[in-house]
């Protein structure tokens, strides 16, 4: 997810309020809940934009949590990560799950070109990772069991998260030999591009439709 645009953070980071509530005194519930599984994680390239929306009280930490059904995490050109909006396929991804208020979810949005068609900020049923039994998911090959298993009394969390869009999202999944993974971590990120060492004279699509036509290996 989200790893598409490369940080430009605000230049007053200085001037903000450590503390956790920040100078943000919008009711909670009007805040989102956002399923990050890519560079906006902890220790990942762009998570110095939660880090700086926490500051300012814009985002809170809530958990790891995994989606309640299946879905296809893939790598793109320069080991970025999607997530595919095609339940039922792939594994229980792992992340982790911030509240976020409006303004947040603005530049969160803008990171990740929701109005450039990068990619589509949709709904998304999460479990607590708490909650899940420890060989559950251990990153094995898992049985496709249509995606949801049972899962109802574990405690379904709906919240948001940024999927690949639709445009391109079938043949990412083609490319990617209908493989995906559990979690992107460190192995997965080797190699990450951030997008102001990429080709300046392409865009983001660009980059994409390239990835998507170039020969298999």
């Amino acid at each position: 997810m989200v790893a598409e645009a490369d940080l430009h953070l605000h230049g007053d980071n200085h001037n903000h309020n450590n503390h956790s509530h920040g100078h943000n005194d919008e009711d909670s519930s009007s805040r989102a809940l956002i399923f990050t599984y890519g560079t906006l994680k902890r220790g990942f390239s762009n998570h110095p934009l939660l880090q700086d929306l926490i500051r300012t009280g814009d985002a809170s930490f809530v958990g790891t949590y995994r989606t309640a059904l299946t879905y296809p995490l893939v790598t793109g050109p320069y080991r970025v990560p999607f997530l595919l909006n095609i339940p039922g396929s792939g594994h229980h991804v792992r992340g982790e799950l911030y509240s976020v208020s409006t303004r947040g979810l603005d530049r969160m949005d803008e990171l990740e070109g929701t109005t450039r068609a990068h990619y589509e900020r949709l709904p998304i049923k999460l479990i607590p990772v708490a909650t899940i039994d420890d060989d559950d998911d251990d990153g094995k090959e898992e049985e496709n069991d249509g995606g949801g298993g049972d899962v109802a009394s574990r405690g379904i969390t709906c919240a948001e998260a940024y999927y690949a869009h639709g445009n391109y999202a079938g043949e990412l999944w083609k490319k990617n030999e209908k493989r995906g993974l559990v979690c992107y971590g460190e192995k997965e990120a080797r190699g990450y591009v951030k997008r102001k060492d990429r080709p300046q004279h392409l865009t983001f699509l660009d980059h994409i439709r390239s990835f998507i036509s170039s020969p298999s290996h």
